[in-house]
C-alpha cells in the first residue's frame, strides 16, 4: 500500500513539474496582443492599421492565436468594454486606433495595471502619468508635405498646358474630417509642400464632420470641384473624394493608400503612416518587460512615414525624382516643413513665443512655446499633432468640431 501511495505521489509531482515546465517554456506562446479598430478594412484608415498589425505579426513570428483584431468599435464605452474583454482573453498589450478611444483606454489602463495600453493619435499619456498607458503617432506632416510637392508639380504642369481654371491662381481643394489640430497640421503641411513648387497656389478646405462618410466626402469633393479647384486632396477615410475626382477627371492625392486601381486616370500619390515599426516596438517591449515610451513619434527615417508609388500616368513628369530630392532634404534637416519664414498668419510673421495646446484640454488652451529656431516644432512635445496656425492662402469653407 505504501509503495502505491509513493508511486502515486511521485506521479503527481512529475505531472506538476511537467505542467510547470511547459508553462515556463511556453510563456512566449501565451503572449497575446489585441488591436481595437474604429471601422473595418473598408476604411482606408483602419485598413492601414490592420495591414500593419498583420505585417508585424509575420515579422515577429506570432501565431494567429496570439493576435486578436477587433473592428467596428465606436468611440464610446464600447471601447472600454472591448478592452476589458481582450484582457480577459489574455492580452498582454492592447492598442486602439482612434482619437475618441482615448478616455476609454485610460479607464482600462487604470483598471488593469498589469496590461500595457497603447493608443494612436491620443494626447494625454504625457499628462496622465500612467506607467501602462502610451500614445503614438508619426511625423506624417513630412509625408503630406511630400505629397504637396507632387501636387505643386502637377499644378505647374497644368498651368503650362493651359488647363488651370484660373491661370493666375491655381487652387487646391481639400476634404477634411474635423477642424482638429491633426487635420490642420495635415492640410497645412500639404499646402506648404505645394507652395514650395507653386508659390501662388491657394487652397479651400471643406469639412465633413466624420472620419468616414462616403457620401459626405464625395459631396464635399464635388462642391470643391464646382468651386473651380484644380486638384483635390483629403484627410478623410473613404473612397468618396477619389471617386468624385475620377468621375470628373480632376487630379487627386489620396491618404492612407493608393487608389490607382479604381482611379487610374486621376490618382497621383498618397502619404500614409506605416504602423509596423511601432507595432514591432510595442510588442517586443511588452514581451520583454521593457518600458514603452509615453509618446512615440515615427519618422521618415524609421520607415514610419511613407509614400505610395507615384502613378506616372497622372503625375507631372519628374515627380519621382523631385520627391526623392525633397525627402532627402527633409531627413537631412535642410528643408523644414513648418519653417515660419515661409508663411504668414493674417499678414504677420509668426512670433517666436507662439504657444499651442500641448497639454490637451477641451478649450484648447495654449500652454507651451512651440516655435524655436524659426520652426514650429510639431510633434516635439507630444507625439500627436498640435499645429494650430491658420496660415494665409488657405480658406476654410466651414468648420466642424466633434
Amino acid at each position: 500500500m505504501f509503495k502505491k501511495i509513493l508511486s502515486l505521489t511521485l506521479a503527481v509531482v512529475m505531472l506538476v513539474g511537467c505542467v510547470s515546465m511547459f508553462a515556463s517554456c511556453g510563456k512566449t506562446d501565451e503572449f497575446k496582443v489585441g488591436f481595437i479598430c474604429l471601422h473595418d478594412e473598408n476604411s482606408t484608415y483602419d485598413k492601414n492599421f490592420i495591414d500593419a498589425a498583420k505585417a508585424a505579426q509575420q515579422a515577429l513570428g506570432l501565431s494567429d492565436d496570439q493576435v486578436i483584431i477587433v473592428t467596428g468599435i465606436p468611440e464610446t464605452d464600447a471601447c472600454y468594454q472591448k478592452a476589458a474583454e481582450l484582457v480577459d482573453q489574455g492580452c498582454d498589450v492592447i492598442f486602439a486606433n482612434s482619437f475618441g478611444h482615448e478616455d476609454f483606454m485610460i479607464q482600462a489602463a487604470r483598471e488593469f495595471p498589469e496590461v500595457e495600453f497603447c493608443h494612436a493619435t491620443g494626447t494625454k499619456a504625457h499628462t496622465e502619468n500612467l506607467a501602462n498607458y502610451h500614445n503614438a503617432f508619426a511625423s506624417i506632416y513630412e509625408g503630406r508635405y511630400l505629397a504637396g510637392v507632387a501636387a505643386g508639380m502637377k499644378l505647374q504642369e497644368m498651368r503650362e498646358a493651359g488647363e488651370l481654371n484660373n491661370v493666375n491662381a491655381p487652387k487646391i481643394g481639400y476634404v477634411g474630417a474635423f477642424t482638429y489640430a491633426e487635420v490642420i497640421s495635415g492640410y497645412t503641411s500639404f499646402y506648404l509642400g505645394a507652395k514650395s513648387v507653386c508659390p501662388d497656389v491657394i487652397m479651400d478646405v471643406q469639412f465633413t464632420g466624420s472620419w468616414f462618410d462616403i457620401t459626405a466626402e464625395k459631396n464635399a469633393a464635388e462642391a470643391l470641384i464646382a468651386g473651380k479647384c484644380d486638384l483635390i486632396s483629403q484627410h478623410a477615410d473613404s473612397m468618396g473624394a477619389p471617386s468624385a475626382c475620377e468621375a470628373a477627371g480632376v487630379p487627386n492625392i489620396s491618404y492612407n493608400g493608393s487608389t490607382v486601381e479604381t482611379c487610374p486616370n486621376t490618382f497621383i500619390v498618397s502619404s500614409r503612416i506605416d504602423w509596423q515599426p511601432y507595432f514591432e516596438y510595442m510588442i517586443t517591449s511588452a514581451k520583454n518587460g521593457t518600458a514603452i515610451a509615453a509618446d512615440w513619434t515615427g519618422t521618415l527615417e524609421t520607415g514610419s512615414v511613407k509614400l505610395t508609388d507615384v502613378n506616372t500616368a497622372a503625375a507631372a513628369a519628374g515627380t519621382v525624382e523631385k520627391l526623392a530630392e525633397v525627402k532627402a532634404a527633409l531627413i537631412a534637416g535642410t528643408v523644414k516643413v513648418f519653417d515660419v519664414t515661409t508663411f504668414t498668419v493674417g499678414g504677420q510673421s509668426v512670433a517666436d513665443d507662439h504657444k499651442a495646446d500641448v497639454d490637451f484640454d477641451a478649450k484648447y488652451t495654449a500652454d507651451t512655446d512651440v516655435v524655436d529656431g524659426g520652426e514650429f516644432q510639431e510633434s516635439k512635445y507630444r507625439s500627436a499633432p498640435y499645429f494650430d496656425l491658420r496660415i494665409d492662402g488657405i480658406v476654410l469653407i466651414n468648420e466642424i468640431y466633434e
